[in-house]
């Protein structure tokens, strides 16, 4: 991953270095900004190549906590969002509109948590907070996933610049790793229950295939 994130870093850095060959156009073809939303926060880099075609790349990141039940069981989800890509815009009437499509390197990750304070049931059987001491999964996503978005990026025009984009990350099944525990049970006794309880988390993702995606962003055109 720490090479997916190098090759985000490099590919902004190479389309801030596009703008050195652009110096003498009139137009302000290239924008940096900040882009927030569901993705989270980071910086952003654009390049307009014509009226009719731009590319952008940016990074983003953003840390979120969320309480989960499922089957009666209490877990503290943790999310920390870190992806990033590039996109090819496509202006089909020569002005601020854009259609998007690109590809993400996606680093997202969730665990969750339990540590229940009084009898719960694993699986089909019925268990003790000592018998189960503390609860974790973690969830395993696909590293690359495609984009699609549509919004406005603005114009031509030098000077500040705003965006907003909204569309859809194509990221794929969601798969949740084996539970682990820290209790007394006997691993004999408890697995086949985790298995369960796994499988039962596992059914309450299994819709979450396509991650929205809702970006603003400000920045500078120059």
């Amino acid at each position: 991953m720490k090479k997916s994130f190098a090759l985000i870093v490099t590919t902004l850095a190479a389309t801030t270095s596009v703008a050195a060959y652009a110096a003498e156009d009139d137009n302000a073809r290239l924008s940096v900004g900040i882009t927030g939303g569901t993705l989270g926060i980071g910086p952003e880099v654009g390049y307009r190549v014509s009226e009719m075609f731009g590319v952008r790349a940016n990074a983003t990141f953003l840390s979120i906590s969320r309480d989960i039940d499922s089957s009666g069981i209490n877990y503290d989800g943790k999310a920390k969002l870190k992806s990033g890509g590039v996109m090819v815009d496509v202006y089909p009437f020569g002005g601020g509109f854009r259609l998007s499509g690109g590809l993400r390197i996606n680093g997202n990750e969730a665990r969750v948590v339990a540590r229940p304070t009084q009898n719960v049931q694993v699986g089909n059987n019925t268990y003790t907070p000592t018998d189960i001491g503390t609860l974790r999964t973690e969830t395993d996503l696909k590293n690359l996933a495609p984009t699609l978005t549509l919004g406005y990026g603005g114009g031509l025009s030098k000077g500040l610049t705003f965006g907003i984009e909204g569309g859809a990350m194509f990221q794929g099944k969601m798969k949740i790793k084996p539970l682990t525990y820290t209790g007394t049970a006997p691993i004999g006794t408890i697995a086949a229950d985790l298995e369960r309880e796994r499988q039962e988390i596992q059914d309450d993702i299994d819709g979450f295939k396509v991650y929205p995606i809702l970006q603003l962003t400000i920045g500078y055109r120059f």
